[in-house]
């Protein structure tokens, strides 16, 4: 099964990022099933490189990093990361420049698309 999640929400402020990367880490377990990972509007600030969290408090950038060697293939919205001055040399290895094209391929290629 070919699964898309699609998150919209920034790393921090809600827990919808952080609950979208659980939820892929454990679809990505399941044998078969091939998962991938797009990252649009504040969601793209996920892939930033160098994030330094609280003691005992989730770290998004670890848990996007997760998913990259669980063989989830994770694209970010090059105009999201634009609009807010995310330079490509700021990602997270292994995760690449998206775009809108590339988005409607995975949405085609995609046995599901969840939203977050």
């Amino acid at each position: 099964m070919n699964l898309l999640f699609v998150v919209n929400d920034p790393p921090y402020g809600t827990e919808r990022a952080y609950n979208a990367l659980r939820h892929t880490h454990a679809v990505a377990k399941e044998p078969k099933t091939v998962v991938k990972l797009f990252l649009m509007a504040d969601a793209v600030q996920c892939a930033r490189q160098g994030q330094i969290v609280p003691r005992g408090y989730y770290n998004v950038e670890r848990m996007v990093s997760i998913a990259i060697r669980q063989g989830v293939e994770v694209g970010a919205c090059g105009s999201c990361m634009d609009a807010r001055a995310l330079p490509d040399e700021a990602l997270i290895p292994g995760v690449h420049r998206g775009s809108m094209d590339e988005l409607s391929r995975w949405t085609l290629w995609a046995d599901k698309v969840i939203v977050y």
